[in-house]
């Protein structure tokens, strides 16, 4: 049997993402998150795992960033680190932190302002110091499914090639890019770190010949395990040469892996 494991933001959909230096108060778009995390090994990305229109965009703008996690229950996740990191030492960490609830609404009103998706891409979250203690950027990613994936899919799927997705991205917004594509939402696995998708594919291996389809960094060790490793630059990004030393093959639209013998 052959299964393909797919990356989400920048490989399944085209990714638009606003984040805000705290210190500076600017709102850039041209940085990698990833790069940012990459800077410091005491930095994380986090991910709120709640819904950005409905429950963030609504919530108390004054309010600090960690009394909104702690008063509503927010579930959150560690989406990318260089080193890993345990939940209750990041909770710890944002504790005296004043960051406010603003901070991420800014952050999504410029994303819905470029007419991006908040519901197919990871959402809302923020970039920690866990040795400063302190929320350092807030991020909001929305996206656009590049228009060949449905297609895509269908054609896997009648050679009888199953699919799963393992992506940082909030549970969510995973969730509806599947219902949208066609494939089984128990086959989503989601907020999955570096190493969690490793894990993934190596679990999958043992069942299935495994294709991993991936677009940066985060995705080195899973392109690694796999039995081929696809690296998409369809989203256009510049990546550092691991990400490319890493793959066995480069694509530039994600309709070419229908070409790979596999």
């Amino acid at each position: 049997m052959k299964a393909i494991v797919f990356d989400n933001s920048g490989t399944l959909v085209e990714r638009y993402r606003a984040m805000k230096d705290l210190q500076t108060g600017i709102i850039f778009d041209h940085i990698s998150s990833l790069d940012l995390v990459d800077d410091s090994v005491s930095r994380a990305l986090v991910v709120l795992q709640t819904d950005p229109s409905k429950c963030i965009i609504n919530a108390n703008p004054d309010q600090r960033i960690c009394q909104f996690i702690k008063r509503n229950d927010i579930h959150i996740d560690i989406s990318y680190s260089t080193v890993e990191i345990k939940k209750d030492e990041l909770i710890e960490a944002v504790t005296g932190d004043n960051s406010k609830v603003s901070d991420i609404q800014d952050t999504i009103r410029a994303v819905i302002a470029k007419n991006y998706d908040i519901q197919v891409c990871s959402g809302s979250g923020f970039i920690v110091d866990l040795n400063k203690g302190k929320i350092e950027f807030t991020i909001t990613s929305g996206g656009k499914v590049f228009p060949e994936v449905r297609d895509v899919v269908k054609e896997l799927q009648e050679r009888d090639i199953h699919i799963f997705i393992a992506s940082g991205d909030r549970k969510g917004s995973l969730k509806a890019l599947a219902r949208y594509i066609g494939i089984p939402e128990e086959n989503v696995f989601d907020t999955a770190d570096s190493w969690k998708k490793m894990e993934i594919v190596k679990g999958l291996k043992r069942n299935y010949d495994v294709m991993m389809v991936g677009n940066s960094v985060n995705d080195v060790l899973a392109l690694k395990e796999a039995d081929i490793g696809v690296l998409t630059v369809q989203q256009k990004e510049e990546n550092p040469q691991l990400v490319y030393d890493a793959a066995d093959v480069i694509v530039e639209n994600i309709k070419e892996i229908l070409d790979i013998d596999f």
